[in-house]
């Protein structure tokens, strides 16, 4: 824990000191960090009032009035004159505040296109898609925008590590079950039929939130059957329907290409995985134990018509 705490803290440090968080003159103007922050929420929900700036902002109420304080000296806000209640009075920018917002926004966009060009693709998609991650996982309850899409080059890979890993932290299932995840996974790449099968990855803004894969069965002499394979929902995204999209979307696509059912294999011990399925109208049809991951377990077939 204290090596993680430290390379928050150092990656803090850091932070700060790239963007000039404790510069007086931010991005170059005569103005705080900390007023610019204030300035581009009243921008974003003016006329708004204090209290509900404080929620935004997450800052001390006695801090926020100095900053407004400050701001409405200086003529960049004003509050609405007409309402009695200081306190109540709803903040707006004033001409002079609009315009140093916009000269800040355009500033500001173009000092972090200036970082990125220094990246090629790959590390520019890896950077946002790090900091979108740690954005969800520091408030995974931030509203999100879900997209189910198909798998880009390396993600089925990605999938594969993704779900190994989670097994093996929360059931201790590991060498065994890794193979088998990975020899699943090579087989939906090296026999992929496109007409017939799919993976869809839930993404929440740009963050890999979970996924699912339906492969057909008629190789191995079950036609007119689909097979739900190696669905998953990554820790952060629970609570979300996240799950209950993948497995509608799979459903779906089972119809629209005319199967006659859609079957998978899961374990009496994944209680959350169990109340999923059945509530999507699965029901399991036969159980056996097997010792496939390197314990015993109970395995479960269950099967959904359509």
């Amino acid at each position: 824990m204290d090596d993680m705490i430290e390379a928050i803290r150092r990656f803090n440090r850091f932070y700060v000191s790239h963007i000039g968080a404790i510069d007086t003159h931010f991005l170059g103007e005569d103005i705080s960090m900390a007023e610019a922050r204030v300035l581009f929420e009243i921008a974003r929900n003016a006329p708004v009032r204090a209290a509900s700036l404080q929620e935004i902002l997450q800052i001390d109420r006695g801090y926020l009035s100095r900053l407004i304080t400050r701001l409405s000296r200086r003529a960049l806000v004003a509050r609405d004159a007409t309402t009695q209640d200081r306190r109540t009075r709803p903040v707006s920018l004033t001409n002079s505040g609009a315009r140093l917002v916009a000269q800040l926004d355009q500033r500001m966009r173009s000092a972090v296109e200036k970082a990125l060009t220094v990246l090629d693709p790959m590390e520019q998609h890896d950077l946002v898609s790090s900091l979108s991650l740690a954005h969800r996982l520091l408030a995974p309850s931030a509203p999100a925008t879900l997209t189910l899409r198909a798998p880009r080059s390396g993600e089925v890979s990605l999938i594969a590590a993704r779900q190994s890993a989670l097994y093996a932290e929360s059931h201790g299932w590991g060498h065994m079950l890794e193979c088998l995840i990975a020899e699943t996974a090579a087989q939906f790449l090296r026999e992929f039929v496109p007409d017939r099968e799919a993976c869809w990855i839930a993404d929440l803004n740009g963050v890999m939130a979970g996924a699912v894969f339906l492969t057909d069965e008629a190789a191995r002499g079950k036609p007119g059957t689909a097979r739900l394979r190696l669905l998953h929902v990554e820790p952060f995204a629970r609570r979300r329907g996240i799950g209950d999209a993948l497995v509608q979307q799979c459903l779906n696509f089972a119809r629209e290409k005319q199967y006659e059912r859609v079957v998978l294999w899961t374990h009496t011990v994944l209680d959350t995985a169990r109340r999923l399925y059945a509530r999507n109208g699965f029901a399991c049809v036969a159980t056996a134990p097997h010792d496939l991951f390197g314990v015993p377990l109970q395995g479960e077939d269950w099967e959904r018509h359509l």
